[in-house]
């Protein structure tokens, strides 16, 4: 199979159980369903496998089975990921953030700025493990240097065939001096160098391969003068490119910015037109309720980071409030200011967190209408501000292809939409439904494979999964990483921790 997208695919047709988040707090569980995709990777039907129209497409040509005990689900959204910091992921999280950019990020990233090689393989072991853990799409953060931004750009578009939106940072100011840019005009002319020169590496593919894109990336305010900001701005306008940033995320930076600028991150990003429908940011988790209206009224998008937010931000994020004001969120690993590149533990962490913000507003409530109570003290009647699962994992798919802008339909099993998903597995068929790693399902007559795949089934795999559950990812209607394991006929590619090329 032609890893550039030369070659002309074969249809492929699937039949078994799928499960998608269509809207915020909706699971649709679709029982033995037929899924076909045409030659360019898109869905082009979907329908219950009883239908005779089902039948007639089965009639004359070969479902692969998925077999009782898995389910096929869209694959998940990465919206904030620093892809040079992988190198040191999981260390280094004991310093506030602006100490830690100068200790760990800034030295990581001039260190792949001045090692091709060691960019290569850095940027290989992250395409291959975020494959692992099922993101089929991600936003990531590069340095300032253009050459390494393309070797991340096609890292990712021919080892990972993942749908990756790649930054080269633009930062003329920096604490650390050997780590910048020498002007607002230098740096502005390396932004048009690297888009122009990224989007020319895809050009000779189909388009519905080109599955890498540039983004502007202006690292954060304290980084950059209101100069480069509004040149980006303009640059973004122009071309209708895409924009990251971080914003609002952390006390030190914040108290930062308002020292040197006089007004706030949302008003800098504002006035520099860098908050745009194309544009994501990340954490806001120092914007207020009426701000993130005005988050919303833009058309931007946040990363919410839960974990990283818990190391460097002395707020929570206001996610209920965001979903509320109609701000489009998706989730983000942020590494390695977090230390997971698995979104499942995004998810599970975003859940943890509202619940810790409700328990704190249910208390804080209780103690305002109190006898002892100060009768100043403000009280908070809102509606709870928690989330459940149900509603990560449409932050996870479906809210995160609307936040990134990805083709129509993505984070869904509809017609039209790309056949982007995962293949996961609860039990093993062949083995009397044993339980796949951290899965228990002690009642048989509630085991799946024996028993139809229902809600407590996707819960248990959304709390306990991991990537033993994962069985195989497609981008595009491409086979891009499989596991040799098991029983399932289809093999097309050999998978044993790598994606295969």
């Amino acid at each position: 199979m032609a890893r550039d997208g030369s070659a002309q695919r074969r249809a492929q047709l699937i039949r078994g159980d799928f499960v998608h988040t269509p809207r915020l707090g909706e699971i649709q569980i679709m029982h033995d369903h037929l899924l076909r995709t045409d030659e360019k990777g898109n869905i082009d039907y979907f329908a219950s496998a009883s239908l005779p129209a089902s039948e007639d497409i089965m009639a004359s040509m070969h479902a692969i089975p998925v077999p009782a005990g898995a389910f096929i689900i869209p694959t998940f959204c990465d919206l904030h990921l620093h892809a040079p910091q992988f190198l040191y992921q999981g260390t280094g999280l004991h310093l506030p953030l602006m100490e830690w950019l100068n200790e760990y990020a800034f030295k990581a990233e001039e260190r792949l700025d001045s090692d091709s090689q060691l960019a290569e393989r850095v940027y290989k072991r992250l395409a291959y493990r975020l494959l692992e853990h099922g993101t089929g799409a991600v936003m990531l953060f590069g340095t300032i240097k253009t050459e390494t931004n393309l070797i991340l750009a096609r890292v990712m578009q021919e080892v990972g065939q993942l749908r990756a939106f790649v930054g080269k940072l633009s930062m003329d100011q920096s604490s650390r001096p050997s780590y910048v840019e020498d002007s607002a005009e230098a740096s502005l002319a390396a932004a048009h160098d690297f888009c122009d020169r990224c989007i020319e590496m895809f050009r000779s593919l189909p388009e519905h391969r080109r599955l890498v894109q540039p983004v502007l990336t202006p690292r954060f305010v304290p980084t950059c003068s209101k100069g480069l900001l509004s040149g980006l701005g303009d640059l973004a306008e122009q071309r209708g490119l895409r924009i990251q940033s971080h914003m609002a995320e952390a006390h030190d930076q914040v108290q930062h910015v308002l020292v040197e600028h006089g007004e706030a991150d949302l008003d800098v990003f504002r006035n520099s037109n860098l908050l745009t429908p194309r544009t994501v940011q990340a954490h806001c988790t120092f914007l207020s309720s009426e701000e993130l209206h005005e988050v919303a009224a833009t058309g931007t998008a946040i990363a919410h980071c839960p974990l990283s937010n818990a190391y460097f931000s002395a707020e929570p994020f206001r996610l209920r409030e965001a979903l509320d004001a109609g701000v489009r969120v998706g989730l983000g690993t942020d590494i390695a200011g977090g230390y997971s590149v698995d979104i499942m533990n995004a998810m599970r962490q975003a859940v943890a967190v509202s619940r810790m913000r409700e328990g704190a507003r249910t208390v804080s409530k209780m103690r305002s209408t109190s006898p002892a109570a100060d009768v100043d003290q403000e009280t908070d009647d809102d509606k709870p501000v928690s989330i459940d699962w149900k509603e990560a994992l449409y932050l996870a798919t479906r809210g995160g292809a609307l936040a990134l802008d990805l083709p129509e339909g993505c984070g869904t099993f509809t017609v039209g939409a790309p056949f982007d998903a995962q293949w996961i597995e609860l039990v093993v068929a062949e083995r009397d439904g044993e339980a796949i790693g951290e899965l228990e399902f002690f009642d048989d007559a509630t085991k799946p494979g024996v028993a139809p795949l229902d809600l407590e089934m996707v819960e248990e795999w959304w709390c306990l999964g991991d990537s033993r559950n994962r069985r195989g990812v497609f981008i595009q209607g491409e086979v891009v990483g499989w596991k040799i394991t098991r029983s399932a006929e289809f093999t097309l590619a050999g998978w044993s921790g790598e994606a295969s090329g």
